[in-house]
């Protein structure tokens, strides 16, 4: 009988890796993609390229320059289409990034159309085309679903006011660049991730040099959680009326100040009279537009009024909304479409019906909202983001609980900014006391940045 101890001594150690890379493939889809998974797309972009383009119909005929060098130069007789030509290709630790210059006759759009046959040509999870500068395209492909667990680059966007709040399905950091984006509406179902969204927001804004602002009409069961990091906070219809008041006073103020300066808005300000940024956020909108009985109509046309200025007016001022809500549509009475309007930015979770859907991204990425309904319920914090310019993507943000949320503001509650119009709606802090355990409300001393 043969001496089998070679093969063992062969198999087991292949077997121990075979099993190793199977586990890390569920369990640990970085690694494997790092260890194996990237190797072997690499290689085969570079093997099938050609003939990828080819049959997916990204090639072009030769201009007659070309084919008159390839017969009489080259001494070749068959003259190939010519395919987007590499520039450049860079792995990571979630997928592949290649960089094409486009020959004329083609263009991004091509491409994008061609993403699905690409990505099943190439074997990977997805393929994201981007369109860096005219006659350049970036393939992003992703090794597998990035989304299933969220984990933040570690390289991300910076800048006065940019925030990463989630990962998209392409595995960049999904951001809020206020300065680009200036208001934006979030909406979303019960347990749609909504709020999780919001937190990982507010986490990112109170490492800024920003006021924060908050209208939490449900007695502030959300947001006074925060309230360490917060300049104002109302909890009633009827506070959040006296402080959209008090904002659109602040707003003039800024105002008379730009004038002075002769400043388009507030960044254009020197540096040692520029106010503090205030950033709005609003949970549960519609508490705001809904009326019980016929006397608080008054105040409700005011507070949408007013909310309808701020979006028109404030990003010049450096005061910038958040809006979050289940439902957001003409339903809730006039001044709703208005405001929808100035709130280009848009992140809707899943949602109860096709109709929400229609309210978030109807208006700006039609093609978006089938995506919205597709998002499983299995799912919380998966979302589709959009913006005026018609694009879209799947974001995901990560976990984090209330807890953490609330750790953090409290980390940095000496960045809350002492804003004098918006004091008497400074929020209460509870704090217990060692003796008895209570937990009295005291006020917090007012801090500047």
């Amino acid at each position: 009988m043969a001496d089998l101890t070679p093969l063992w001594e062969v198999g087991l150690p292949l077997a121990g890796a075979g099993g190793g890379l199977g586990y890390a493939k569920l369990r640990a889809p970085r690694v494997f993609w790092s260890v194996a998974g990237l190797p072997v797309a690499r290689v085969r972009f570079a093997v099938t390229y050609r003939a990828t383009m080819d049959v997916c119909g990204l090639t072009v005929q030769p201009s007659r320059l070309r084919a008159f060098l390839v017969r009489n130069v080259a001494r070749r007789s068959d003259v190939q289409p010519v395919p987007p030509k590499v520039r450049r290709v860079r792995g990571s630790s979630t997928g592949m990034r290649v960089t094409l210059r486009l020959p004329a006759g083609l263009e991004p759009s091509d491409v994008i159309a061609a993403s699905e046959r690409l990505r099943h040509a190439w074997g990977v999870h997805s393929v994201h085309v981007v369109e860096t500068k005219p006659g350049f395209v970036e393939l992003r492909m992703t090794g597998y679903d990035v989304l299933r667990r969220v984990k933040m680059p570690r390289r991300r966007p910076s800048g006065q006011m940019v925030v990463p709040v989630a990962l998209r399905e392409d595995g960049t950091a999904f951001v809020r660049d206020y300065l680009k984006v200036p208001h934006a509406l979030t909406l979303g179902a019960n347990q749609s991730g909504k709020s999780m969204y919001l937190r990982n927001l507010i986490v990112g804004l109170a490492r800024l040099r920003v006021a924060l602002v908050g209208i939490d009409c449900k007695r502030g069961v959300e947001q006074r959680q925060y309230a360490p990091r917060l300049s104002a906070l109302a909890v009633t219809p009827e506070e959040a009326s006296g402080l959209l008041d008090a904002l659109v006073d602040e707003m003039e103020s800024r105002f008379d100040l730009l004038s002075d300066y002769g400043a388009a808005d507030l960044w254009a300000l020197p540096e040692e009279v520029r106010p503090v940024p205030i950033v709005l956020l609003v949970d549960e909108v519609a508490e705001l537009f809904l009326v019980a009985v016929k006397k608080d109509e008054e105040r409700r046309d005011r507070m949408v009024m007013q909310l309808v200025r701020l979006g028109q007016m404030a990003r010049a001022a450096g005061i910038y909304l958040e809006i979050c809500g289940q439902r957001f549509g003409s339903e809730l009475g006039k001044g709703a479409t208005t405001l929808r309007a100035q709130l280009t930015g848009r992140v809707v979770h899943r949602v109860n019906d096709k109709q929400t859907a229609d309210m978030g991204l109807g208006d700006i990425a039609p093609d978006a909202v089938v995506a919205v309904t597709t998002i499983p319920p299995d799912k919380p914090g998966v979302a589709v983001a959009g913006d005026s310019s018609g694009g879209w993507s799947r974001i995901r943000t990560p976990e984090l609980s209330a807890e953490e949320a609330a750790e953090i503001c409290a980390q940095f509650a000496h960045r809350t900014p002492a804003l004098s119009a918006l004091a008497p709606y400074r929020p209460v802090i509870p704090t217990v006391a060692p003796a008895t355990g209570s937990v009295p409300l005291v006020k917090p001393t007012p801090a500047t940045d």
